[in-house]
């Protein structure tokens, strides 16, 4: 009945529109809560027994009254029969200082408020709203005192009414992965355009064919730009959406364990928090740090072992399928610890060999880089993709042709850190097996940084990829990674939630479909991640494919990528990542020397940041200032840049980097420079899309150009289908 009479709400809303009549309202005597600036209102209260919101913003219905509540199993659910026992406010002013990030400081300003719930039998549930200027959080929490104490989750009912058909940036529902492209469509039109969305992902699953994953980003025919998310995801399974696309209503819909379970909990325990970002503008959308600022505070006393790190990889070769991971061809079937690899034959094609990666070495150190993953370097490749095995690697013992102490070596002579890669193959079970070992090794041979992954079906069997259990697991790598001072970047993981202000050594992860997907990226797709993906923190996309034939990387491959080589560079600076990889490889970058001094100069961490221009899908325009250290050193790793920040007397540049993508289509944009000190002037150095550039037909022609500029001075830029630029600047 309780179900019924929401549902009648949300079809109300839509006959309302309709026929031009009232949307439904919350109760007269609901509890209100009003951002700081006083334009979005929160409303709760309990009707019928059940708690509900709705939210509002300067006066116009953004979530329609939306319930609350879980459907628990073997107990009362905690869906009705509720009494307000309670209301309790608050307000937070605060400045924090992130240990990298898109700007040097971040403001936290919300009002607060908290309603605690009862039902007869004594079951305590409160519902914690934050609500800021640029959206709302809220989450569910279960005091000590409580006649809940262990309890499971079948279903999390909260839901999200919106107010009409919107336009949404989505990508289906899954319970393994995001690597998606996205889709541009009404929110009444999702189920259309499932028919062959799923792709042949080594680990997909979904469970509607109106399902979708948060970030969602949408927008209303009002012109408000309306986002979806949650924040601080820990030890609680991930959402998706359900939507209904008749009254256009979401539901939460977690992530279920191998039992089923979508949530073991114990008070005093709490949700993750639901957020509903509101912005006027896309580029707040881009500028909010609404996701950061519900994380708790960074948990490290000592930080100052955390970096920002530029670096290039061997890699892409093995993506592109010019070499391989695995050393030999002789064995069907490979036993950890068991196989011997040196009375194998090797079959000549093992990309992280001695020599290949000094060549590797020596291009990053010779053109300023921090770093080296490798990846391929330790035994157990050979069989393991699509067996799910348990027992595959131990993460420290090297193939024969990999001398791992030898290289570690000449790396570190040529100022160069390795960065280590841990394939779990998917067995969390023996990642954790091997672990401490294997961060030990790190620490013994002075490697700072990981990238671990986790390709295919999770070990222990069952299990998902954003179910609870691996939630716990990969914030037990990180953490365990911190008592080691080692940097984490996860592939094939859960999206990040903002987890890295309280963790920020957890500098990068994937969670999204990445440069790797060569020809399968859609033109545009890179114009949406920044309003989705990222906003729960920074993606390693692996920018920087000069090279978009794959036949001229890899002789005896096919296809295309579709992007012209100026919207890679666009992307060092539309794209944040405190990790950030040149991935092409080097016989490709020397080809285009010129372009690729752009990747060389550009900071990767910034005490400023300002959004020019943008729309979902279309196209984005970015300008970031770097942090005074690194114009100081000149790059990061204390290296010389060729492009010098420090004046002959001593006095550092003012620098600032500026980048632009667009979708499909073509597109002239007018890029104010206002954002530069007044009365000095600037060298621009402008990396553009040649006249004649075309993603399709000529994706490598571009221009670069120098000019003096001011504070007056606008840049009128074309850029190509599928095209950018990328612009640097520095004070005279």
């Amino acid at each position: 009945m309780r179900r019924s009479r929401f549902l009648f709400y949300a079809l109300a809303t839509v006959l309302a529109a309709a026929c031009g009549t009232k949307a439904p309202q919350m109760p007269a005597d609901a509890v209100s809560l009003r951002s700081p600036d006083g334009r979005l209102e929160l409303k709760f209260a309990v009707v019928a027994g059940v708690p509900e919101y709705a939210l509002d913003f300067a006066g116009q219905a953004v979530v329609l009254p939306s319930r609350l509540g879980y459907e628990l199993i073997g107990q009362e659910n905690l869906d009705g029969g509720f009494t307000l026992s309670g209301t309790a406010f608050n307000s937070l002013d605060e400045t924090w200082e992130p240990v990298w990030g898109e700007e040097s400081s971040i403001r936290n300003h919300y009002n607060e408020l908290l309603v605690e719930l009862k039902q007869k039998a004594g079951a305590v549930m409160q519902v914690r709203f934050r609500l800021y200027d640029d959206g709302l959080g809220f989450r569910y929490e279960f005091p000590q005192e409580n006649a809940l104490t262990y309890f499971k989750v079948k279903e999390e009912l909260t839901e999200f009414a919106m107010t009409g058909d919107h336009t949404a940036w989505w990508i289906p529902g899954d319970y393994d992965t995001q690597e998606y492209n996205y889709t541009e469509s009404k929110l009444s039109d999702i189920r259309k355009w499932y028919e062959g969305m799923r792709l042949g992902n080594a680990s997909a699953e979904g469970f509607s064919d109106t399902g979708v994953q948060t970030s969602l980003q949408m927008k209303t025919k009002e012109g408000l730009y309306v986002n979806i998310h949650e924040a601080e995801v820990v030890d609680y399974p991930t959402t998706n959406l359900d939507l209904d696309d008749k009254t256009f209503v979401f539901r939460t819909w977690l992530t279920p364990d191998a039992e089923g379970v979508k949530g073991r909990l114990q008070a005093p325990c709490k949700s993750p928090w639901r957020t509903v970002m509101v912005c006027e503008k896309a580029t707040d959308v881009l500028a909010s740090r609404l996701i950061l600022n519900l994380n708790e505070p960074c948990a490290l006393e000592d930080v100052s072992w955390i970096h920002p790190v530029k670096y290039m990889g061997v890699w892409w070769e093995m993506i592109t399928g010019k070499s391989e991971w695995s050393y030999t061809y002789d064995y069907p079937s490979v036993q950890l610890g068991v196989t011997d690899y040196a009375a194998s034959t090797p079959h000549g094609r093992h990309g992280a060999n001695n020599e290949n990666v000094r060549r590797y070495i020596d291009f990053a150190a010779e053109n300023g880089f921090d770093a080296l993953l490798i990846e391929g370097w330790n035994e157990g490749w050979e069989d393991w993709f699509g067996h799910q095995k348990d027992a595959v690697f131990d993460f420290v013992t090297p193939y024969p042709d990999f001398d791992l102490p030898a290289l570690n070596a000449y790396a570190h002579e040529k100022g160069i850190r390795l960065v280590m890669h841990h394939e779990t193959s998917s067995s969390t079970v023996n990642y954790e097996r091997h672990m401490e070992e294997a961060y030990a090794l790190m620490n013994e041979y002075g490697y700072d940084a990981v990238k671990s992954g986790y390709v295919g079906n999770i070990i222990p069997y069952g299990e998902h990829h954003y179910s609870q259990p691996l939630i716990n697991h990969y914030l037990f790598a990180i953490k365990e990674a911190a008592k080691h001072h080692i940097m984490v970047n996860a592939h094939e993981a859960v999206r990040p939630t903002g987890l890295c202000r309280t963790w920020p050594n957890l500098i990068g992860n994937e969670a999204a479909m990445g440069n790797e997907y060569r020809a399968g990226i859609n033109p545009g797709h890179t114009t949406i991640l920044p309003f989705t993906r990222l906003q729960g923190g920074p993606m390693d996309y692996t920018p920087g494919i000069f090279e978009t034939d794959m036949s001229v990387t890899a002789p005896g491959q096919t296809g295309k990528m579709r992007h012209t080589l100026c919207n890679q560079l666009g992307l060092y600076v539309t794209f944040y990542s405190p990790l950030q990889m040149a991935a092409d490889l080097p016989e490709n970058y020397a080809r285009f020397m010129d372009a690729f001094q752009f990747i060389k100069d550009v900071a990767v961490d910034w005490d400023k940041t300002l959004y020019l221009e943008a729309e979902p899908g279309a196209y984005i325009v970015t300008a970031r200032h770097p942090k005074l250290a690194t114009l100081n050193s000149g790059r990061l790793s204390g290296k010389s840049s060729v492009w010098e920040f420090v004046h002959p007397d001593g006095r550092p540049h003012d620098v600032w980097y500026v980048g632009g993508v667009t979708d499909e289509n073509a597109r002239e944009v007018s890029v104010k420079l206002d954002f530069l000190t007044p009365g000095q002037s600037y060298e621009a150095i402008i990396y553009a899309d040649a006249a004649d550039a075309d993603f399709e037909t000529n994706p490598q022609a571009y221009t670069i150009t120098k000019q003096t500029v001011t504070s007056a001075s606008v840049l009128d830029l074309k850029m190509a289908r599928s095209g950018g630029f990328a612009i640097s600047l520095r004070s005279l």
